[in-house]
């Protein structure tokens, strides 16, 4: 599998939390500590929203995230106020620059930690459902793209959550029919540059980890010594696959079958459930 880490709040460098965190990504793509991997080195991808461009910028790289410098020397200078990095363990599918997330359509990035159970098998039909139009943009080989598109054939820009639900559901929905038991593996983070959703789901009711951060007045309220903190928007927010350090009161599982919404003023936490397509 994979470990991911979304980021949304005041613009910061993207090198403050690919690398200096105790259990940083950077960490985790060699010592993960809750991956179905210890290691994940199968390749890695950042995506960020700058503003002024009308697409978020992708970065994707087939060797492993711990030695490469052109990584370091982009997140030493690039800041964002929302970005994505990701680093992957193959599920069976090549080692490509095509198949490393985060993916992209227009304003929107995806990236995703899980599986299709027996995807070289469901791949067909699943990837005959995606839109006409879209269907030229699938580049790789990955169960994750196929997935993104699926939603975005679903409705992704009226209705994320809405989308992402009936993709789930088509997934399980062409999976039993095939005699797959536990068709579906996800945790997801999606955004179109102004908000975003996160989903931790599978069929078997074991889904991978997932955590969100606290709200950082409470975090601050518990450690008002903490430096770090000092300038800290409060509507900064982190989810990740894993936490990046062991700070009390500071990281929260996200529950079984839920999404979050990480937008300005009020976060929400809710209940996920496929819905049929």
């Amino acid at each position: 599998m994979c470990r991911w880490l979304a980021y949304s709040g005041q613009s910061v460098l993207l090198g403050d939390l690919l690398y200096k965190p105790e259990h940083s990504l950077i960490d985790q793509s060699l010592h993960a500590r809750m991956g179905v991997e210890t290691t994940n080195g199968d390749g890695f991808g950042i995506g960020w929203y700058g503003p002024h461009a009308e697409t978020p910028a992708v970065i994707r790289d087939t060797g492993p995230a711990w030695n490469n410098r052109n990584l370091r020397e982009i997140a030493a200078h690039v800041r964002s106020p929302l970005f994505f990095a990701h680093v992957r363990a193959s599920t069976g599918t090549a080692v490509q620059q095509t198949n490393c997330h985060p993916f992209r359509h227009g304003r929107w990035m995806w990236m995703h930690n899980g599986a299709i159970t027996d995807f070289p098998r469901l791949r067909r039909e699943l990837a005959l459902a995606v839109d006409p139009s879209l269907f030229s943009a699938l580049e790789g080989s990955t169960d994750s793209e196929v997935m993104f598109y699926l939603a975005v054939t679903f409705g992704l820009d009226q209705d994320a959550p809405g989308a992402v639900a009936r993709m789930a559901g088509f997934v399980e929905q062409v999976g039993r029919r095939a005699g797959v038991e536990h068709p579906l593996q996800m945790t997801v983070a999606v955004s179109d540059g102004e908000r975003l959703w996160t989903f931790r789901y599978s069929s078997s009711r074991a889904s991978r980890s997932l955590f969100y951060s606290s709200r950082v007045d409470s975090v601050r309220a518990l450690h008002p010594d903490l430096e770090v903190l000092v300038g800290v928007s409060d509507e900064t927010r982190l989810v990740v696959s894993e936490p990046l350090g062991d700070l009390p009161g500071l990281w929260n599982e996200v529950p079984e079958s839920s999404y979050g919404v990480v937008q300005p003023g009020t976060d929400e936490l809710r209940a996920f459930e496929p819905v049929a397509a």
